[in-house]
């Protein structure tokens, strides 16, 4: 997903909205501060999530035969692979099954 800097930023002032309308959340840093790092930690997922993508597209694309993109095996493999993807880098739990 893309966000572009005016959204990521307006997202982090919701969330620092949210954080200081609850009770059970104190600040140690000022307000402004913590907000830029929601806005650092936003933009470093944001791109660990288009790196995944790249790599499960470049997965299917590698397979001996083609899979049409909208197809529903590409749509299985590419959820497949976006999982893997997650849970290698740490961004996904990893659920018992």
């Amino acid at each position: 997903m893309r966000l572009s800097r005016e959204k990521t930023v307006r997202l982090s002032h919701r969330i620092i909205d949210f954080l200081v309308a609850s009770p059970a959340v104190d600040f140690v840093e000022d307000r402004d501060t913590i907000r830029q790092e929601i806005v650092n930690i936003l933009t470093s997922l944001l791109k660990l999530e288009e790196q995944i993508d790249t790599e499960a597209r470049a997965k299917i694309g590698s397979q001996k035969k083609e899979i049409l993109e909208g197809s529903e095996e590409w749509d299985i493999l590419y959820r497949k692979y976006y999982s893997e993807g997650l849970k290698r880098l740490g961004v996904a739990e990893t659920h018992a099954h």
